[in-house]
């Protein structure tokens, strides 16, 4: 099964990415770093139809899984990340035909945070949005980060994720 990566974050070495690096250490997969792409918010007229969302949801249709990794930042995921998933309206408007390709693709979550756990809400939005498309949601693995990721600490964790996936 082919795995792609997509992180959304605003510290570039930061805990979710240390996270993301530990897993490539068991699983193989390619990673799609946000700060990379240029997407624009959702326009309901499609003025943006030329920045970067096209192109990498081209390149993650590749993929059968798909790992949405992001810290949780005020209860929600990341800002980039938010932006990404607000233009999934996009697959279901201007460009139907990519958004038909997400359905029996399945998908899960990688997240940290400093509570010891995340809010309620912090899931469902991926939950639910793999639902409307027709993707198969898996589970998710948060981490509880104080300060710095300490990878003795979440290994056992991550591991668990790794054999509850999709192999």
């Amino acid at each position: 099964m082919s795995t792609a990566i997509l992180l959304g974050t605003s510290r570039q070495h930061g805990n979710t990415h240390q996270l993301i690096n530990l897993y490539l250490k068991y699983r193989d997969a390619d990673v799609f770093n946000l700060m990379d792409y240029s997407i624009s918010v959702y326009d309901y007229e499609h003025n943006n139809k030329e920045d970067d969302f096209l192109k990498l949801t081209k390149q993650l249709l590749k993929y059968d899984h798909i790992i949405f990794a992001t810290p949780v930042y005020w209860y929600s995921m990341s800002a980039s990340m938010k932006i990404f998933f607000d233009r999934l309206s996009d697959l279901l408007t201007i460009e139907k035909k990519l958004g038909k390709q997400l359905r029996d693709k399945s998908c899960s979550v990688l997240a940290t945070g400093v509570d010891s756990e995340p809010p309620d809400c912090f899931e469902q939005p991926f939950i639910l949005t793999a639902k409307y498309l027709g993707m198969n949601y898996e589970n998710m693995l948060y981490c509880a980060c104080n300060d710095n990721f300490n990878m003795n600490e979440h290994l056992s964790l991550l591991l668990s994720f790794i054999n509850k996936s999709t192999k």
